[in-house]
């Protein structure tokens, strides 16, 4: 535990270099669809709708995680060999469930949000889909703490999503295909076969995963997903639901496209923490000092992601071929949410990982007013980018408050860090 913000710090290099090729996947997509009105944007909104179709998987792999992690890390190796064959039925039920979901849901959801093409609609189903039925290994992989195989297939995700993407919107310059690119690299799960045998066996009778714990897990963990993402990326939604005209809407999401880089660049940080923190037997002494540790190092790196992009907003937005006096303006505000929603994600991620059932409600509670008050009242871009760092920085420090309490009733902030 001594080296877990090492870790950290190792982890979000490989992902910043993922996010390097993401990022320029982006680049490339953005000037091939210049000439479309809107295609760029609708890029951005129908991956955010993506996440919100995704949401029940979502939630059930936060809850594995937490789970596996927990006797993983705290060396219940006999317990986790039982608990991994339930897990395994768990989470295949789950996506059989969320697909059908799926499919049922997809049209009246894309109606209400104003997913502009039929085949826009089919295209983020299939992706979906493919999403659901590729999770599976990656969660198992985070809660067994592999992070360094977890970058690995992230960095092979990103290159076949760039070689996939870029070719095929410059033959078709259009948002289908730059949304297709999120499905087809998911093909970079399969190199999980190549440590199939690494896997923890099963040596005796399944142990039935619903226990007690296991059903506080998933409460705790459906308002921190759901939190996360109202907070993140549905103001994307709200964008799209209002139908904000082509230029308006590339200029929006080019701007938050730069914004949400900000929390997501340190975002591994995050992955460590929950990951080492959920186990019972690391959260006291030495092993709390480090994960304070990760959590300073994380603000920091907020702040300094959002002065970087204050400061190189020309820049970021020239790249994306979106450098007008109208994407330049949504910077800073954009920029200045994205670090209350940081902040935000990390007060929650600890919350989730120490199994504070009343703060991750409260965050999951706070989300979805967030993304309520948006939707009631942000018409228009002006409108979004006036509510939503005041309203980010509300809900912070609400959260921080009611975090900063329960801190000091479990008398971690005397006895142990100081």
């Amino acid at each position: 535990m001594k080296n877990v913000w090492r870790s950290g710090i190792i982890f979000t290099a490989a992902n910043f270099l993922t996010l390097i090729i993401g990022f320029g996947f982006q680049i490339i997509v953005s000037r091939q669809l210049q000439g479309q009105a809107g295609e760029f944007g609708y890029v951005q909104t129908a991956i955010a709708f993506i996440g919100l179709l995704g949401l029940p998987l979502a939630i059930a792999t936060q809850s594995v995680t937490h789970y596996i992690a927990r006797f993983h890390f705290g060396s219940e190796n006999e317990r986790l060999h039982g608990l991994l064959t339930s897990c395994r039925k768990f989470l295949l039920h789950i996506t059989i469930a969320g697909s059908v979901a799926a499919v049922v849901l997809i049209e009246p959801l894309g109606h209400f949000f104003g997913i502009p093409r039929a085949s826009l609609t089919f295209v983020a189903l299939l992706c979906v889909l493919a999403g659901f039925w590729s999770s599976f290994f990656s969660a198992l992989c985070q809660g067994l703490g592999w992070f360094k195989r977890l970058a690995l297939i992230g960095l092979l995700a990103a290159v076949i999503r760039f070689a996939f993407g870029v070719s095929a919107t410059h033959l078709s310059p259009i948002a289908e295909w730059a949304v297709l690119a999120s499905t087809v690299m998911l093909l970079s799960n399969l190199v999980l076969l190549f440590w199939k045998q690494e896997f923890p066996r099963k040596t005796g009778a399944a142990e039935s995963a619903w226990s007690k714990d296991m059903i506080q897990f998933l409460v705790v963990s459906t308002a921190c997903t759901v939190g996360s993402n109202c907070f993140s990326q549905y103001d994307l939604l709200v964008a799209q639901h209002y139908h904000f005209p082509g230029d308006e809407l590339n200029h929006y999401t080019a701007a938050g496209l730069l914004a949400r880089q900000i929390p997501t660049l340190v975002g591994p940080l995050l992955t460590v923490l929950f990951t080492h923190r959920s186990s019972r037997q690391h959260h006291h002494g030495d092993e709390l000092w480090e994960q304070m540790k990760l959590l300073g190092l994380y603000a920091v790196g907020l702040v300094l992601n959002a002065t970087g992009l204050c400061l190189l907003k020309n820049v970021g937005l020239g790249l994306l071929s979106q450098n007008t006096p109208e994407a330049a303006n949504m910077i800073a505000p954009f920029a200045i949410s994205m670090v209350f929603i940081g902040l935000l994600q990390a007060i929650g991620t600890w919350a989730l990982a120490s199994h504070w059932i009343r703060i991750s409600l409260l965050y999951g509670a706070l989300g979805i007013g967030y993304w309520a008050l948006l939707l009631g009242f942000g018409k228009t871009p002006t409108a979004l980018l006036h509510l939503m760092p005041f309203a980010a920085g509300i809900a912070f420090l609400i959260l921080f408050s009611f975090w900063f309490i329960a801190m000091r009733r479990h008398k971690l902030v005397v006895e142990d860090v100081v």
